[in-house]
């Protein structure tokens, strides 16, 4: 299949092959990502050796397939002996390489880098030998080093304090699609669908091409659906079961964590996750929440006008949220049309394409042609109280020119109509944001809706700037 989009990943990858001197990369991110298939697709040929880590096996079984994946690439009329360490199966791989010649670049692919790690098995020590004492040396070598367990490969490798400080050349994260990848991807296997319902299933599976790999042509978004996540025979029905186990050692506690983050759309306090999920503060919780946020699958969001330690931690991966909304526990749910008429669905639809527009910022500032201008993106609640009324901006944009961009976002079936009650709802949630921030930047209501919005007189007297979900696809 061809490889879509990465233009940026590929660009960086290819670079490494012209460059005269050796590379050390680690390539990291979530399950199903696409890590392993970027790597072959760019490298092909290149590969001189791949091995893959193995899921929860120990040392022993580790280092015995190492060994059988060595033995298929170099072929010898005298095979070696199984190594009993990792120094020694580096040593069995160095003997290897030596026999290549040749000014052509060559390519070692560790995949899984995180599971050849068990307990006391010295692999980090031997992969730090054997890149400082071999690779290191060899100006035609690129040792690529990849992980679902994206904490891990940061902690262990990249920030490492020890032998392999400061070794890693290039280190690239590789995220989920954005929706314009998404668009490409499924012309690319023939899909056609609208916008609006590319955006949907985003908003259930997130941009995660193994999630979407099996979408097939001429179905109905609710047809995908039911294919994919409803129902006994569904695609991902056992995906949850296995995302976080796959990524941490211990994923109870990671679980815990945004199952109680499903229950809060704005987000949760750090102090708030504790007493929701019944987790003990301390550093094991500070780890898990690092990791969740290296990961990709929360977001910190810091309120305006609040202080650091207030910044609330935001669940924002799609598949996560779908099935905590809908799917946990067993909900017998057997079609999406059943979804859909939830009265939590249209809650879950609206802060979903909320989420979707703070994963497509660029995209948005580049649709206001502020683009080139700094910002930070905030969101801003003030609670009433029996004599002053409340307010909530989930989506706000405040840059660096003396303006402030706050967002209304609003995912609708059909074109969205303006009534003067709504419009006076929103002076006076731009009222209240004035008084409470005391801001004296230039506050513009900006309209983001997934079906378009009627220009009518309400519109026209509230709204300063009209977006569409074509603009999140640029």
């Amino acid at each position: 299949m061809k490889l879509v989009g990465r233009k940026e990943e590929i660009m960086k990858l290819e670079s490494l092959l012209a460059r005269d001197e050796p590379e050390f990369v680690a390539v990291y991110g979530r399950r199903r990502v696409g890590k392993t298939y970027l790597v072959r697709q760019v490298y092909g040929g290149k590969v001189v050796f791949e091995c893959n880590g193995l899921h929860q096996k120990d040392t022993v079984q580790q280092l015995e397939n190492f060994w059988l994946t060595l033995a298929e690439f170099h072929k010898t009329e005298r095979p070696v002996p199984p190594p009993k360490t990792w120094l020694q199966a580096f040593a069995q791989l160095k003997t290897y390489l030596s026999s290549l010649t040749g000014p052509e670049k060559k390519v070692v692919f560790l995949d899984e880098v995180p599971w050849f790690e068990t307990p006391h098995s010295g692999f980090l020590a031997a992969l730090d030998n054997f890149w400082n004492q071999y690779c290191s040396r060899r100006p035609d070598l690129i040792l690529v080093i990849c992980g679902s367990a994206a904490s891990w490969i940061i902690q262990k490798v990249i920030n490492d304090r020890g032998g392999l400080h400061n070794r890693i050349t290039t280190h690239l994260q590789l995220m989920p699609f954005r929706l314009a990848e998404v668009k490409e991807f499924l012309e690319s296997k023939n899909v056609d669908l609208t916008l609006k319902d590319i955006a949907e299933l985003y908003m259930c599976v997130g941009g995660i091409p193994f999630y979407l790999k099996d979408v097939q042509p001429g179905r109905s978004l609710q047809q995908i659906l039911d294919n994919l996540l409803i129902g006994k025979t569904a695609t991902l029905q056992n995906e949850f079961a296995n995302l976080y186990a796959s990524l941490f050692k211990n994923p109870q506690a990671h679980e815990t964590v945004v199952h109680a983050l499903s229950g809060k759309n704005m987000g949760l306090t750090r102090n708030e996750i504790i007493k929701v999920s019944g987790l003990k503060s301390g550093g094991g919780l500070s780890l898990v929440l690092e990791e969740l946020l290296q990961c990709g699958f929360i977001q910190q969001v810091f309120p305006l006008l609040k202080k650091k330690e207030d910044c609330l931690y935001r669940l924002t991966d799609e598949f996560t949220l779908f099935y905590f909304r809908f799917l946990y526990p067993q909900k017998n749910m057997d079609t999406w049309q059943q979804i859909c008429r939830l009265p939590a669905y249209k809650a879950w639809a609206g802060y979903t394409f909320e989420n979707l527009c703070f994963k497509h910022v660029f995209q948005i500032k580049k649709a206001l042609g502020i683009q080139g201008i700094i910002s930070n993106e905030y969101s801003w609640t003030q609670r009433g109280t029996p004599t002053k009324p409340g307010a909530q901006i989930d989506f706000i944009i405040d840059r660096s020119d003396n303006c402030i961009n706050l967002l209304e976002v609003k995912f609708h079936d059909a074109l969205f109509e303006m009534d003067k009650g709504y419009a006076e709802r929103l002076r006076e949630k731009i009222r209240l944001f004035r008084i409470h921030t005391k801001t004296r930047k230039n506050l513009f209501l900006t309209l983001l809706t997934a079906s378009g919005a009627k220009r009518n007189a309400h519109f026209l007297s509230v709204v300063q700037q009209d977006l569409s979900i074509e603009d999140l696809f640029t």
